[in-house]
């Protein structure tokens, strides 16, 4: 399946950690963010697992709702979590803050498209790559990003992208090279003269360029 930016998130049904889930209704009014992982019990996801759990207070406050899969079982899963938490010096008496699917027999990773053909585990079979989706309240693909197995991935800059996609979906605006919340914005290039002061209050500034066209305009864009 061949997925675009802005196309219906498939709905699925499927066993994970917390009991069996539709994914649709276990979003709700919430956003989504789904990774995948080649293996339980690997260097790598057991990393990106920590990161996550530790960050899943960062993913509340944006109304996301983290969901990890790998290509073993929940009885996997349950053991390897004991480690996460270990190795991210978690509290070991709490429940883990976000759902593992089972994907034990690939049919996601090969639904979603999610399998790396240029690394292969013991078994002989592609790994699963570590896949990036996020997934807004109206269970629409937002953004899609697939790692290979031997990159972990830098969940402070999917926590960017995502502040970036609410902020441009609340305001006509769209943030440059390296933004950071808080910072300056650009003005989207369809938005007429005759608008900018109602829209931007706290006004915007054209910049200078050699072709004398005026489409890189900057304005303010706190939180």
């Amino acid at each position: 399946m061949s997925l675009n930016l802005g196309d219906p998130f498939p709905n699925f049904t499927a066993d994970t950690t917390v009991g069996s889930i539709d994914f649709h209704q276990w979003i709700g009014d919430s956003w989504a963010i789904l990774f995948s992982h080649p293996a339980d019990y690997t260097p790598v996801c057991t990393t990106e697992l920590a990161a996550v759990a530790k960050l899943v207070p960062e993913f509340t406050k944006r109304n996301v709702k983290p969901i990890a899969l790998s290509c073993d079982s929940v009885e996997s899963h349950r053991g390897w979590i004991d480690d996460i938490k270990a190795y991210g010096q978690l509290a070991t008496g709490d429940s883990f803050p976000f759902p593992i699917i089972d994907d034990s027999k690939r049919e996601l990773a090969v639904k979603l498209n999610m399998l790396d053909k240029d690394e292969v585990g013991s078994a002989g079979l592609p790994l699963t790559c570590r896949a990036v989706f996020v997934i807004d309240s109206n269970k629409k693909l937002r953004l899609s990003i697939l790692y290979p197995a031997t990159t972990g991935r830098n969940f402070a800059e999917i926590l960017r992208t995502i502040d970036s996609m609410q902020l441009t979906d609340r305001r006509k605006v769209a943030t440059p090279a390296d933004w950071t919340p808080g910072g300056t914005c650009m003005v989207q290039p369809t938005v007429p003269e005759d608008q900018l002061a109602s829209l931007f209050p706290a006004g915007v500034s054209s910049v200078a360029l050699p072709s004398g066209k005026k489409y890189l305009r900057k304005t303010e864009c706190p939180n």
